[in-house]
């Protein structure tokens, strides 16, 4: 038997998801599933962040149901973008997919084949994203902009001369308002330095 989580979601006070509950439930049933779990979200369609949409998500990738029943494909997801990473997500997860409303069911030769091109779906968006990204990133280097973080601009010497005065790396990385590590790093590099001339000599 498998195990199921069904997704309800309401946009407004004035609707019930259990209009929605009483036809997964119904399904479930027909199909011989178990219903492991109830996942509702009362809130608008376009809000990005959803508790119990998280919830599910989190609780699909520690593997505590088989299949996800919802009443409509416009339930779970707020986009047809939001749509293609949740189905990728739950396929790259071993989750079956079953909308009441479209009857879209990703366990059939049909479904199957829907998330198929929903992969490649995704993996071209995702691949137009990174392409974009680098066609900025070469954009700026021929406009001479900075990419990335900005390099720290160290006083070495000062840094140098506060440890031989007895400073710790602490003590040395608050006065000059860097981290412990880059104060680590340059007196290690100065004292690298000093003993490879001293070996050289």
């Amino acid at each position: 038997m498998k195990r199921t989580a069904l997704y309800l979601r309401v946009s407004t006070v004035d609707q019930h998801p259990e209009t929605q509950g009483y036809d997964l439930r119904q399904m479930a049933v027909q199909r011989g599933y178990e219903i492991t779990q109830e996942y509702t979200d009362r809130i608008s369609g376009v809000k990005s962040r959803r508790p119990a949409l998280d919830d599910l998500m989190r609780d699909a990738r520690r593997g505590r149901f088989d299949v996800v029943l919802v009443w409509a494909c416009d339930r779970i997801a707020r986009s047809t973008r939001h749509l293609l990473e949740v189905l990728d997500e739950l396929n790259h997860l071993g989750i079956e997919f079953v909308s009441f409303r479209e009857q879209m069911d990703t366990g059939g030769p049909l479904g199957r084949a829907i998330v198929v091109i929903i992969g490649v779906v995704a993996e071209l968006e995702r691949n137009l994203i990174i392409e974009r990204v680098r066609s900025e990133m070469r954009r700026a280097r021929l406009e001479g902009r900075q990419i990335g973080r900005k390099p720290l601009d160290l006083d070495r010497e000062a840094i140098l001369r506060d440890r031989q005065h007895g400073l710790s790396l602490r003590q040395i990385a608050d006065v000059h308002r860097i981290s412990r590590a880059t104060a680590h790093r340059v007196v290690n590099a100065q004292n690298t330095a000093g003993a490879t001339v001293s070996q050289g000599v």
